[in-house]
C-alpha cells in the first residue's frame, strides 16, 4: 500500500505542488509584509519541511534495499536538505544556514521530476569534457589578454592595464557588452585593431561556445540513447517472465488434464 501511495501521480504531483509553494513562501520572505501574514507563512514553512520529512520517510520505507537508497546521490542530496531545513532559524548560529538550505528546497524539484533528474545527470557527466574546452578558451583568453594590455594599456589604463584586467574586458567583448565602444576607443590609435576584436569574437562565442554546446549535446543524446536501450531491455526482461508464468501455467494445466485423462 505504500509503495501504490508514493509511486500514484497524485502523491507526485502533491509533491511537485509543496516544493513549488515553498519556492513562493520564501520567495514572499523577501518582501515587507504584515506581522500577521508573516506568521502564516513561518507556519507555512514549518508545515512545509515536516510534509518533506514525512515524504523522505515513506521514500526509504518503501525501498527494497535500505543501504542502496543513500548510495543514490538524489536522496543523498534530499535527505540533507529536509535534514538541514530542520534546523530551528530562531538560533542565532544556525539561522543562517537554515534560511540557505530552506532556499535550496526548492532544488529538490529537479530530484522529483525525471525528465530534471536526466537533464542534470547529463550536465554532470559532460562537465570533464567541459573542462577541457573551458582550459582552452583560458589559454585564447591570456593570450588575448596579454597582446591587448601591451597593445593598449596607453590608450585606456582602465579597461587594459594589466592582463588580469585585459581578460576581464575581453570577457565583456565576449559577452557582447558595449564591446563596439572598447573597439572604437582603441581604434582611434591602432586603425587595424578591430581584427583583434573581431578574430577574438569568432573564437570564443562562436567556435568554443558552439563546441562546448555540442558536447553538452552528445553527452545529452548518449544518455537518452542508454535509457531507451535500459527501457527496452526491461521490457525484455517482463515479457520473457510473462511467457515463462504463461508456460508454468499451460503446464500446470496439461498435467491436470492428464490426470483426469488417466
Amino acid at each position: 500500500m505504500l509503495k501504490r501511495i508514493e509511486s500514484s501521480r497524485l502523491f507526485q504531483s502533491s509533491v511537485i505542488f509543496i516544493i513549488v509553494l515553498s519556492a513562493i513562501s520564501i520567495g514572499a520572505k523577501t518582501y515587507e509584509i504584515p506581522p500577521l501574514f508573516e506568521s502564516i507563512l513561518t507556519i507555512l514553512d514549518n508545515g512545509i519541511t515536516y510534509f518533506f520529512l514525512a515524504e523522505i520517510l515513506l521514500r526509504f520505507a518503501v525501498c527494497d534495499d535500505k543501504k542502496y537508497f543513500f548510495k543514490d546521490g538524489w536522496n543523498l542530496f534530499d535527505t540533507i536538505i529536509i535534514i538541514g531545513s530542520l534546523v530551528p532559524v530562531s538560533n542565532a548560529d544556525a539561522v543562517l544556514i537554515g534560511r540557505l538550505l530552506r532556499v535550496f528546497r526548492v532544488l529538490r524539484l529537479v530530484s522529483v521530476v525525471p525528465e530534471l533528474r536526466s537533464l542534470i545527470n547529463a550536465l554532470l557527466k559532460a562537465i570533464p569534457r567541459m573542462g577541457y574546452i573551458a582550459l582552452l578558451m583560458f589559454i585564447i583568453f591570456y593570450i588575448y589578454g596579454a597582446v591587448g594590455s601591451l597593445f593598449f594599456s596607453n590608450i585606456d589604463e582602465v579597461l587594459w592595464g594589466d592582463v588580469s584586467i585585459a581578460m576581464l574586458t575581453l570577457f565583456r567583448v565576449a559577452t557582447f557588452e558595449d564591446w563596439t565602444d572598447v573597439m572604437y576607443g582603441t581604434m582611434e590609435v591602432f586603425p587595424l585593431s578591430w581584427i583583434f576584436y573581431l578574430s577574438f569574437i569568432f573564437l570564443t562565442a562562436f567556435v568554443f561556445l558552439n563546441t562546448m554546446v555540442g558536447a553538452i549535446l552528445e553527452v545529452m543524446t548518449a544518455e537518452h540513447n542508454k535509457e531507451t536501450e535500459e527501457l527496452a531491455h526491461q521490457e525484455r526482461l517482463d515479457m520473457v517472465e510473462q511467457l515463462k508464468q504463461m508456460q508454468r501455467k499451460m503446464d500446470e494445466m496439461h498435467s491436470m488434464l492428464n490426470g483426469k485423462t488417466g
